[in-house]
């Protein structure tokens, strides 16, 4: 099975309509990634293949989740990610919803300067990129927030919880059902649902945490 062949499978098992020009963007996101990492080591994964299901499949899989809880009536949707990495999922995310702004924040010049060679190449008028630390970000100016393995959830909401509105959601993205760090959550915030994620082509546990102010 081909790159190509394997993304077109991982897409296809997803329920969510994702628009035409999408297959060759994410492969040349991925083209991108693979060219700048042998400089810049930005992500630990270097087969094609496994970018393919543990980069784009894997941030593009909670879809369906997003699209229940937040997008069904709001076409205008401000989403930011948080220690975006590789830009990650943020930008396959930016790829699948032209209609998104997505703000990438990130305080590792190199990652940015990534990010923003991502924006200009494949053109993603829709993408943001925030070379900053987020807790000086000023309040209130997303939707959303999610996090790829950025921190647990007690530094989650305690560094970029005021970065959305009373009625905004932060979404964490897990392996294993995190128990202990959800335990530990202050008082300010509430766990408004805890999803299992099924992402296709991996056999790993995936979780989506959504939080909500109390």
């Amino acid at each position: 099975m081909t790159s190509a062949e394997r993304l077109t499978a991982g897409l296809q098992a997803i329920a969510f309509t994702f628009p035409d020009s999408i297959q060759a963007r994410l492969l040349a996101y991925l083209g991108l990634l693979s060219k700048w990492n042998r400089t810049y080591n930005l992500t630990a994964i270097r087969d094609p293949d496994a970018m393919i299901t543990q980069h784009l499949i894997d941030s593009l899989a909670i879809l369906p989740i997003f699209d229940q809880l937040v997008l069904a009536a709001r076409r205008q949707f401000r989403l930011a990610d948080v220690g975006s990495g590789a830009g990650l999922p943020g930008i396959p995310l930016a790829i699948a919803c032209p209609q998104w702004s997505v703000s990438l924040i990130e305080t590792v010049e190199k990652k940015s300067a990534f990010q923003r060679q991502v924006k200009l190449e494949l053109n993603l008028t829709n993408l943001f990129v925030i070379n900053a630390r987020v807790e000086q970000l000023p309040p209130a100016g997303f939707d959303a927030v999610i996090s790829r393995a950025f921190a647990d959830l007690g530094d989650f909401v305690n560094l970029a919880g005021h970065l959305v509105p009373d009625d905004g959601r932060l979404f964490a993205m897990k392996g294993g059902f995190p128990d202990q760090e959800i335990a530990a959550l202050p008082q300010t915030w509430t766990v408004e649902s805890a999803n299992e994620i099924k992402v296709p082509g991996l056999d790993a546990r995936r979780h989506l945490i959504v939080l909500r102010k109390t």
